[in-house]
């Protein structure tokens, strides 16, 4: 018995194992088309508007249909997460926090372009084909570390965590913008009104935050900044503090 016959039906399928049409000749429907339509659907109208009888109607085909290419709308967001993110760019360059920082910029470029791909659930460890292969990319930076296996995987989820983290909160930061609130003036409103709940006697260091000129008018110079390139600002800080943890963590090895 071949190896394949162990693999389950959905990483298959996720795959593209699944078997040929046994009449002989090609089928009118399958999986390839059925998520790309999918996922036009997503980037048209958002991960809310793909439903298996909106995809089925988009290429012709009754809900039922789909069943024998997907096998469930659960199944479809895993097929359609790891084709919408696509293969990882070549690697470039030698030094690993270099090349660490490049796939956590290219990935979050994915997720800009398709920020409805930060919103399907996690259904699990990494499984599909572009999603190893991003994994891989990855791997191989950390390979010139030192690191072991363990650390190498905490880098790994560590700063995949924080891209998503970040394109999701970019994302509904988008959101609330397009319905009419600036992402600054939220921001101020909202440490306006918690100055005068947070007490220095309780929380001392919240406090001065709040009183700080953080949160108050922004200078000029920030007041004309484009929201992306703040956006980006505050993504390179964070990236950078956290390659700064696993620089240490390397130095100790």
């Amino acid at each position: 018995m071949a190896s394949e016959d162990f693999v389950p039906a959905a990483l298959r399928r996720l795959w593209r194992m699944s078997e040929p049409s046994r009449l002989g000749r090609r089928p009118a429907l399958d999986i390839d088309r059925v998520v790309t339509t999918a996922v036009g659907i997503a980037d048209r109208d958002g991960l809310g508007g793909v439903t298996l009888p909106k995809v089925a109607q988009a290429l012709g085909f009754t809900g039922m249909s789909l069943y024998r290419h997907v096998g469930s709308k659960d199944e479809l967001l895993v097929l359609m997460a790891d084709h919408a993110l696509g293969p990882p760019p070549e690697p470039v360059g030698a030094d690993w926090r270099a090349g660490l920082r490049d796939w956590a910029l290219a990935q979050r470029e994915v997720f800009r372009r398709r920020p409805w791909l930060v919103h399907v659930p996690a259904s699990g460890p990494p499984s599909g084909p572009n999603q190893i292969a991003w994994m891989e990319a990855a791997l191989a930076i950390l390979a010139r570390t030192g690191l072991d296996w363990p650390h190498k995987l905490g880098v790994l989820s560590l700063v995949g965590g924080y891209v998503i983290h970040s394109a999701r909160q970019d994302s509904e930061f988008a959101s609330a913008r397009a319905e009419g609130q600036e992402q600054g003036e939220a921001e101020r409103e909202w440490a306006v009104a918690l100055a005068r709940l947070v007490r220095g006697d309780r929380f001392p260091e919240t406090a001065r935050l709040f009183s700080s000129t953080l949160f108050s008018a922004p200078p000029p110079d920030i007041a004309g900044t484009d929201v992306g390139d703040m956006a980006d600002a505050d993504f390179s800080l964070g990236l950078d503090v956290i390659l700064d943890g696993v620089a240490a963590r390397i130095a100790r090895t």
